[in-house]
């Protein structure tokens, strides 16, 4: 366990000085950037000592793997995001211990979740995904809603009951026109928050980056980024 723990600070306090370096190098202040540590295929254990490491801001992004980790990291001070597509059939469970669901895409999640939250007396905080790569159908390949989606599921969350539209979120797309220019996607996200904050001024989290392209996401003006591999290493798949 001891060497687990050298090995993650280790990899934390060098995705630290990545930050700090994007920001400084943007003219940000590092406190506005906030670190999020996505733990998905990680056991319970490494969240624990990540939270002792300094860590406040955990994601998963499978709901068989996240609700038993959440569960057990119960008594610790972390706040969990959900950042996977989420099915409507596992959102009762997600509310049980999200703090945020970043993914969300469609009015019926939207519904569910308000319906779930409202049952559980809890307010979660919704992003609405966006996709770049989004088609005819109006959905991304890897979940998110098309740009010009983005105002009608604003309102529509800003209006359900046990809901907060707390921002937006989006992953970098392998595919259509923006594919390997994660730099204009971002900025291109920062123009639709700019857009959003109008009419929501409370909506200003965005969620953008990960190991790979976070420089590029605080530098476009990313207020959160989602690290999992430079944190954590290079694990296989379970299951």
């Amino acid at each position: 366990m001891t060497d687990r723990r050298d090995e993650l600070a280790g990899n934390l306090a060098r995705v630290e000085e990545r930050i700090a370096a994007a920001c400084a190098a943007a003219g940000r202040k590092r406190e506005e950037v906030t670190l999020i540590v996505v733990t998905k295929t990680y056991p319970a254990d490494d969240v624990r000592i990540l939270s002792e490491l300094g860590v406040r801001h955990v994601a998963e992004n499978r709901d068989q793997d996240a609700a038993p980790k959440a569960a057990a990291c119960s008594d610790l001070p972390l706040s969990w995001h959900f950042v996977g597509q989420l099915q409507t059939n596992k959102v009762r469970s997600v509310v049980g211990y999200a703090d945020v669901v970043q993914s969300v895409d469609r009015a019926r999640l939207v519904t569910t979740l308000s319906k779930e939250a409202v049952r559980a007396e809890r307010e979660i905080g919704c992003l609405i995904q966006v996709a770049f790569d989004a088609g005819a159908s109006g959905r991304g390949e890897r979940g998110g809603v098309a740009p010009e989606g983005v105002e009608e599921l604003a309102e529509l969350i800003a209006d359900s009951p046990g809901l907060r539209l707390a921002g937006l979120m989006t992953v970098a797309p392998l595919t259509g026109e923006y594919a390997g220019r994660q730099q204009a996607v971002f900025e291109r996200l920062m123009d639709l928050s700019t857009d959003l904050r109008r009419a929501h001024p409370a909506a200003n989290m965005v969620s953008a980056g990960m190991s790979a392209d976070l420089e590029q996401a605080v530098a476009a003006g990313a207020t959160h980024v989602r690290v999992g591999t430079a944190v954590l290493g290079v694990r296989p798949r379970l299951g």
